[in-house]
């Protein structure tokens, strides 16, 4: 994920650049140029992140309380009593 945005990132300043050298373009329209293109950039990283924290909350709860019994966890089968 951080490599294909590294690589939008890249690609989106290039095209800024290519607008600015560009004989008909202009600094307003690199600046558009430049928001356009990151704006989906920060929307799949923001996605992204929020899934990222979800899942870890979801294991944090789910390794503190595995079964959701709201007991203390112990032997799944009750011990073998042997008489003297």
């Amino acid at each position: 994920m951080l490599t294909v945005s590294i690589a939008w990132v890249f690609v989106v300043v290039m095209f800024v650049v290519a607008h600015v050298a560009a004989p008909g373009g202009t600094w307003l329209g690199a600046l558009v140029a430049l928001v356009l293109g990151l704006a989906p950039l920060a929307v799949i990283v923001c996605i992204a992140l929020m899934a990222s924290r979800r899942r870890r909350a979801r294991r944090a709860l789910s390794s503190a309380d595995p079964d959701r019994g709201g007991h203390a966890a112990g032997d799944a089968v009750a011990a073998k009593r042997e008489e003297a």
